[in-house]
């Protein structure tokens, strides 16, 4: 599945909407229509496509993410456009409401957490916000309270991992093996047995088991560390 766009020019701003379902991605653009005069709108259905078109579209101002999309599993696809991508503020749009997930996305460097139930005006008023430097989320989510030292020591550990290490840890999950991975990378097993050696050491576990338990856990906003697993 591709992207579509609109126009192209370096001067306006770029937003990318990635969502596997035409209808939501009809209503997200009427949203940012709506919100900045003239933007390039770049629809996407799945992580592959709208990673190939950020490589082509460097000066991005702002991805529209949600978290169940071909190529994203849990917080997988956010943590990778934040280390692929750091400069590009990634708001995530979901149908997840729960508080948890939301203040977790947040914690893995989201701008911005956007329901799918949201009314258009208050999406509007985000993508306003977030292009504007600040954080969005709705009003009853609590971002000043400090995360517990267990979540905040996951979340270093995995902020630590390069972007490919990130889609490592995923093909792992999805049980692939090193020559698959090798294959899908376009990369040699050494590398692969590289990158999962350093996996192992970040995130501090023995194990590929292990690891994959813990990807498990990322993709189920579940927060025990792999130690304990």
């Amino acid at each position: 599945m591709g992207c579509r766009g609109t126009r192209v020019d370096q001067n306006i701003t770029r937003i990318f909407i990635a969502d596997d379902h035409p209808l939501v991605r009809g209503a997200l653009r009427q949203a940012v229509a709506g919100a900045v005069a003239d933007a390039d709108i770049i629809e996407c259905g799945d992580l592959e496509a709208l990673s190939a078109e950020l490589e082509k579209n460097s000066d991005a101002d702002l991805i529209m993410l949600d978290l169940t999309m071909p190529g994203v599993r849990g917080f997988s696809g956010l943590m990778y456009l934040r280390a692929q991508y750091p400069g590009v503020p990634v708001v995530v749009v979901s149908a997840n409401e729960d508080r948890g997930v939301i203040r977790r996305c947040i914690d893995f460097g989201a701008a911005g957490f956007i329901p799918k139930t949201t009314d258009i005006e208050a999406m509007r008023a985000a993508i306003r916000a977030v292009l504007a430097g600040e954080t969005w989320t709705p009003s009853d989510v609590d971002l000043g309270a400090p995360a517990d030292k267990e979540t905040a020591d996951t979340v270093r550990r995995l902020a630590s991992l390069t972007p490919q290490q990130v889609r490592v840890l995923m093909m792992l999950s999805e049980g692939l093996l090193n020559k698959q991975i090798a294959y899908e990378l376009s990369v040699s097993e050494a590398t692969v047995k590289a990158h999962v050696s350093a996996i192992l050491q970040k995130l501090g576990v023995e194990s590929r088991t292990q690891a994959v338990i813990a990807a498990s856990k990322i993709e189920a906003g579940q927060w025990q560390s792999p130690a304990e697993a």
